[in-house]
């Protein structure tokens, strides 16, 4: 049901940056960040970072490749913001790493396999 839930909201997002693209207003970005993502907890930990960040629109993490899908306004946000705001609630966003005082606080399900 939450995929389905999703794949609607995806859709009307898409419906939206065609019509915006056509009017003239921002349309919207997406973008793919390979996380340090263990388990569920670490998907809703990231999910709801991202839901805070100024200008996502939306944002689904795939635990089984450890990718996070963002959709989000370039002119309210940049990739290395959102990067950042995934380090900032500890976990590793591409190449940017992990905040060091926000991992600790990780559950120990969360932390990357050599670290428990």
């Amino acid at each position: 049901m939450r995929g389905i839930v999703f794949s609607f909201f995806l859709l009307t997002l898409m419906v939206q940056s065609l019509w915006a693209k056509e009017s003239g207003g921002p349309a919207f970005d997406t973008l793919w960040i390979k996380t340090s993502a263990q388990c569920e907890i670490c998907k809703e930990t990231i999910e709801k970072a991202l839901a805070y960040e100024r200008g996502v629109l939306a944002s689904d993490l795939n635990l089984q490749t450890k990718l996070v899908k963002v959709i989000y306004n370039p002119l309210k946000t940049t990739p290395e913001k959102i990067r950042k705001a995934i380090s900032m609630s500890g976990y590793d966003a591409d190449q940017v790493l992990a905040d060091p005082r926000a991992y600790k606080r990780l559950p120990k399900c969360c932390k990357k396999p050599q670290d428990r």
